[in-house]
């Protein structure tokens, strides 16, 4: 949390539940997560099946950022996926330091090229790898989230379903 510090006296704590829906898919977002314990995921629906698109752990921020910054609607979910202590940001409040505290834009933008930068290798992944390669992509980058997150998750962050994970990882 060192690291987002001028936040801080913005910052109201939440505490949530393993399993609780933060912004659902196409709601405007209008409140920024910082995680100081548990885990959170992004996801979206797709024809009433849903698709994790991303995982969070202690020291990442989490929101709609399209959504928060535009109040467009948000093109994915966001739920917890252990109990969950949170820092959270108003829109209002966020927007104000933005524009009061030049060094505070800087790093702002620099977690943003690094999250664009994390998307993008991901979905190149998707392109070029197949499903036995991303999971080895992944349990070599982020053996964190093999260790955290239930194996159903996985499998449709991997895009293909636990049975094929449960092969995958039996083939090791």
């Amino acid at each position: 949390m060192k690291k987002w510090s001028a936040f801080s006296p913005y910052f109201k704590q939440l505490e949530v539940p393993a399993r609780t829906l933060l912004l659902q898919e196409g709601q405007v977002s209008r409140t920024m997560f910082f995680i100081e314990k548990g885990c959170l995921r992004t996801w979206i629906n797709n024809d009433g099946r849903d698709i994790t698109t991303q995982f969070f752990f202690e020291g990442d921020s989490v929101s709609a950022i399209e959504s928060f910054r535009t109040n467009q609607p948000s093109l994915y979910s966001i739920e917890s996926l252990e109990p969950c202590v949170l820092q959270t940001i108003s829109q209002q409040d966020f927007h104000d330091i933005i524009e009061n505290l030049p060094a505070i834009r800087s790093e702002l933008e620099a977690h943003l090229f690094k999250r664009l930068l994390h998307s993008q290798k991901v979905f190149y992944s998707y392109l070029k790898n197949n499903p036995q390669q991303r999971y080895e992509e992944l349990l070599q980058e982020y053996p964190h989230i093999v260790q955290r997150v239930p194996q159903h998750y996985i499998a449709s962050y991997l895009g293909i379903t636990p049975v094929s994970l449960s092969r995958i990882r039996n083939r090791r």
